[in-house]
């Protein structure tokens, strides 16, 4: 059985900048922050199974006071060793799902990928367009270690890794943008980035603006959300403020 822990780094609003400013609703207030801006948690996670320990994106990369890596923290906080961690799935490379994966070492100054014991699944074109699209969405410094490392693993389009985890091109919320459903026979977990953000806009049909392709971002949610009540899925939201996981 798959057992599925959040690692939230917080609550944060982001506006047409893409600057992800900290969020605190015991004093904050959205009408203090700028119009349009969208309050989003950055929740990375990790999915233990009988044959991984499965991490889902790597958040903002941001450190706690102490100079530890948040990411790395709240593993350690669940009992897990960042070091035990032998599967990255990347949805896509946008900073604020790729921000932790790689840091640079205080002491050398130099920079490493943040799970040197894993191997990580990235898009093979979506690795080309976050270095060609560097800039607001995408942090090129942050990933492009990903091109040098031998534990690396580009893929395109559909496929599956070891057996049981299903990954599908999607490219509604950028156009390199991957899905993965984890099936190891007991439990499906759907991991759908930001092609499935939040709960509310899986109920909801609508097109959203931020979105390389609102139309298709909004079928495809309507496509996993009939899939997944079908087949038992267990949907975790990247996003969501107030659910992290659950079934329809």
């Amino acid at each position: 059985m798959a057992r599925i822990i959040p690692l939230s780094e917080g609550s944060f609003t982001v506006d047409a900048t893409k600057q992800f400013i900290p969020f605190d609703d015991k004093k904050d207030t959205m009408q203090q922050r700028n119009h349009g801006s969208l309050l989003v948690e950055i929740q990375p996670f990790l999915v233990i199974t009988d044959r991984d320990y499965i991490l889902l994106d790597t958040g903002l990369g941001f450190r706690n006071p102490d100079g530890v890596l948040q990411l790395h923290q709240h593993l350690i906080d669940n009992g897990v060793n960042p070091m035990e961690i032998t599967k990255v799935l990347m949805s896509h490379l946008h900073k604020d799902h790729s921000g932790g994966v790689s840091m640079v070492d205080p002491v050398s100054d130099q920079r490493n990928l943040t799970f040197p014991q894993a191997t990580y699944y990235v898009n093979k074109q979506e690795m080309a367009y976050a270095i060609e699209m560097n800039g607001k969405s995408y942090h090129a410094e942050d990933v492009a270690l990903l091109q040098q490392r031998d534990n690396v693993v580009f893929v395109e389009g559909n496929g599956t890794i070891d057996d049981y985890i299903h990954y599908e091109h999607s490219g509604g919320h950028c156009p390199y943008h991957q899905v993965f459903l984890i099936d190891d026979g007991e439990d499906k977990v759907f991991f759908g980035g930001d092609e499935a953000p939040q709960i509310s806009q899986m109920k909801n049909r609508f097109i959203a603006k931020y979105d390389y392709n609102g139309k298709r971002a909004m079928e495809l949610r309507q496509e996993y959300l009939e899939r997944g009540t079908r087949e038992g899925w267990t949907f975790v939201y990247y996003h969501d403020t107030k659910l992290p996981f659950g079934k329809f």
